[in-house]
């Protein structure tokens, strides 16, 4: 029986409607699942649960790139069930990378669960918990292909004046490190008339920024057989009036080509911000990786991405202490982090990750040399982007302003959002940004630079946009609860998250 066929019940014993909240870890890709997992809540009758209320049902969204990933859901599981004990009727799901690995094994450790979902079957959760309901047992539900393609399916956006799009899911890579093929599956492409179609929806519901999100965003085309299929897509993006930016996350250094760089440089609503995981700077640990690129060619791709736009901020991921990794091999991470100069880096200490290739390599680096090497290359990469910052001071930028990116805002009185390259710029609240809303453009003179933002005490102007507009109407229409909780932070243009990698960029 399928959910477009089967009868959901959301209302209590008491005749009151159901509430729901989602917590998500991991990656962008999760993110978006959320919003289309509460789409799906929403259409079949819940509503979000209120800030500090207790909701009936609780949906982990789960990531499985990292150990303490595992540590986390368990822990907050286990913080859950006395409430749910005492809450007639409550329900949990388990969803996501993590169920789709463990499956069976979730229930088993937290037999109070009463719904597990996979990455394939996220459209089945409304009939999964009537099913739990109805039967009083767990259902667990894995499947081994993609039942829908997350996209089609209802969503509850967090932003409104900025979105993600999945282009394509799933990955044909083989990283020794990373698990994500085998929960996500081969790669599996949207067609281009698809995709724009739901940008040219987005941008009528006032969407002024979108981000286009792949496993590995720029080999999309593999499936029908275009392999400029992506610079083509980013040039029609280019083509939707009223779309004002376009980024991308995340693209493979083996599949980058020339032409994208092209169509980033001639594009005038695509971003000059390039977010491409290095991993490490050894040849030798990359071909232990399983990366199918080297340290010369990571290296050409931003010297070619930075002849074309002089002004790009190009960020990355970096692994310490893959299995086997030397004093020798670091050094060369920390060579290439010196010829990058990256806007920022998200750093990752290698983790062993059960049924990757990685995690029965012999040579596995004690864990203090790994936390050493750690803090050395953070250490690099703060004075680099501190450095990199100082020469944005005097710059004018324009600014997305942006609900909730800076989280002192109401105690410092300022506004935040992102340049147009993605850097945090906190904004003076002047009688010139008097007025300016989530949405909204501010051209400001940047007056002072830190590591991880820069701050704005000249305010230009304002123009109040389509997007500012869209806010404000939601902001003035009933709307039940908090956001989407985030369990574990990522970077996000979309939404206003903390400042972290996407952990499925560095596969």
């Amino acid at each position: 029986m399928t959910g477009t066929t089967q009868t959901v019940t959301t209302q209590d014993a008491e005749g009151a409607t159901r509430t729901y909240e989602v917590r998500t870890y991991g990656c962008q890709m999760n993110v978006h699942d959320s919003e289309r997992l509460s789409g799906l809540l929403e259409d079949a009758g819940y509503v979000r649960a209120a800030e500090g209320q207790t909701p009936d049902v609780v949906v982990f969204n789960t990531c499985a790139v990292r150990e303490n990933a595992d540590n986390r859901l368990y822990g907050n599981l286990g913080h859950l069930r006395p409430i749910k004990m005492a809450r007639e009727g409550m329900q949990i799901a388990v969803g996501g990378c993590l169920a789709q690995k463990d499956q069976g094994e979730i229930v088993r450790r937290a037999p109070w669960v009463d719904v597990v979902f996979g990455t394939h079957n996220i459209g089945s959760l409304p009939v999964l918990l009537e099913r739990a309901r109805i039967a009083e047992e767990a259902q667990v539900e894995i499947k081994e292909s993609l039942e829908t393609f997350p996209s089609t399916l209802p969503s509850r956006r967090e932003s409104a004046y900025a979105a993600w799009v999945a282009i394509s899911v799933g990955c044909n890579n083989t990283c020794t490190f990373c698990i994500v093929p085998s929960l996500r599956g081969k790669e599996k492409d949207r067609r281009p008339g698809d995709v724009l179609n739901e940008v040219r929806t987005l941008v009528d519901q006032g969407v002024l920024e979108i981000t286009l999100l792949g496993q590995n965003v720029n080999t999309y085309g593999v499936e029908f057989g275009d392999r400029l299929a992506f610079g083509k897509l980013l040039r029609a993006c280019g083509d939707v009036e009223g779309l004002e930016r376009v980024r991308f996350t995340s693209p493979h250094p083996a599949a980058f080509t020339d032409d994208v760089i092209a169509a980033m440089a001639e594009t005038p609503n695509v971003m000059h911000q390039l977010h491409m995981p290095l991993q490490s700077g050894s040849d030798r640990v990359l071909k232990a990786m399983r990366r199918s690129y080297r340290s010369e060619r990571y290296l050409g791709i931003i010297e070619r991405v930075r002849a074309a736009m002089p002004d790009a901020a190009i960020s990355t991921d970096i692994i310490v202490g893959f299995p086997g990794e030397t004093e020798e091999d670091f050094q060369q991470t920390l060579d290439v982090v010196r010829q990058s100069r990256f806007a920022n880096a998200f750093t990752f200490q290698y983790s062993i990750r059960p049924g990757t290739p990685a995690a029965t390599m012999e040579d596995q680096v004690p864990k203090a040399v790994v936390q050493e090497r750690y803090e050395r290359l953070v250490a690099l990469q703060e004075e680099i982007s501190w450095a990199e910052n100082r020469t944005q001071v005097g710059r004018t930028l324009e600014v997305l302003v942006a609900e909730g990116e800076g989280r002192k805002d109401d105690a410092t009185h300022r506004l935040s959002g992102r340049a147009a390259d993605n850097r945090l710029v906190h904004l003076a609240a002047t009688d010139a940004a008097a007025g300016a809303r989530p949405g909204d453009m501010v051209t400001v003179e940047v007056t002072y630079a830190a590591p991880h933002h820069l701050v704005a005490d000249k305010v230009l102007s304002v123009r109040r946009t389509r997007a500012g507009d869209a806010w404000e109407a939601r902001q003035a229409a009933p709307r039940q609860g908090a956001a989407v909780s985030l369990g574990m932070p990522t970077v996000g243009r979309p939404a206003p998250l903390p400042a972290q990698s996407s952990a499925c960029s560095a596969v």
